[in-house]
């Protein structure tokens, strides 16, 4: 298998065979949490606006928004696992909309497309085995080291190799951003969001991202 990194849109957009697109705060993490309680799907949008009026529209429908890593205002939801995991998410949909996940998705050009975090980094490694393609794509959506971490860590588990998540998270802890959040500073972003994304493996899950008409749709696939 050749294994290929990339990030953000051009990453996206050149991105071949089997693609992993990879948010680990938040984006992707929110959908794993919600997945996990029992959402029937997320559904990925590009702007707060489809998101509003998917969200209109879909039955038992729960909004997730932000913009530049801010809340939105009138959505109660910014982005966060934290607020997700206190829902009751059984049975509903999570119509969700981030600057950097669901936009990078949204620019894949093939259909075999996996959404991942750390939280569902091991099953994500585990579906790439089973298609065995001959080429993979891991797409960070954004250049941050988090994203970067869960691609060399997804790499490692599809090479055989134990990653070392304290090493490959040391870049990100080195951060003013990594501190910012950790006390709380970052608006509709508690520090528990921080712990909550950077578990490893919590899920046995991986989340295979469908296009549908007008969204994006992610389901947990075990």
């Amino acid at each position: 298998m050749n294994i290929v990194h990339a990030t953000g849109i051009e990453g996206a957009r050149r991105a071949r065979g089997t693609v992993v697109v990879i948010d680990v705060l938040r984006a992707f993490t929110v959908s794993a949490y919600a997945l996990a309680g029992g959402a029937l799907e997320c559904r990925l949008v590009r702007t707060v606006d489809e998101a509003r009026t998917l969200a209109s529209r879909t039955p038992d429908a729960v909004l997730c928004a932000e913009e530049e890593g801010l809340p939105v205002e009138g959505i109660a939801i910014s982005n966060s696992p934290t607020a997700i995991r206190e829902l009751d998410m059984r049975g509903r949909v999570l119509v969700q909309r981030s600057s950097a996940g669901t936009q990078v998705a949204a620019e894949v050009q093939g259909d075999d497309i996996l959404a991942a975090s750390l939280v569902v980094a091991r099953a994500t490694a585990k579906a790439c085995l089973l298609r065995n393609p001959p080429t993979l794509t891991l797409v960070a959506s954004a250049d941050h080291p988090e994203d970067h971490a869960c691609a060399r860590y997804i790499e490692d588990l599809l090479e055989g190799r134990e990653p070392d998540l304290d090493e490959l998270l040391a870049p990100l802890r080195d951060t003013t951003r990594y501190r910012t959040l950790l006390e709380g500073g970052w608006p509709g972003f508690p520090p528990s969001d921080l712990e909550l994304s950077l578990q490893p493996d919590r899920f046995a899950f991986a989340m295979p991202v469908k296009k549908e008409p007008g969204y994006l749709s992610v389901t947990a696939s075990f």
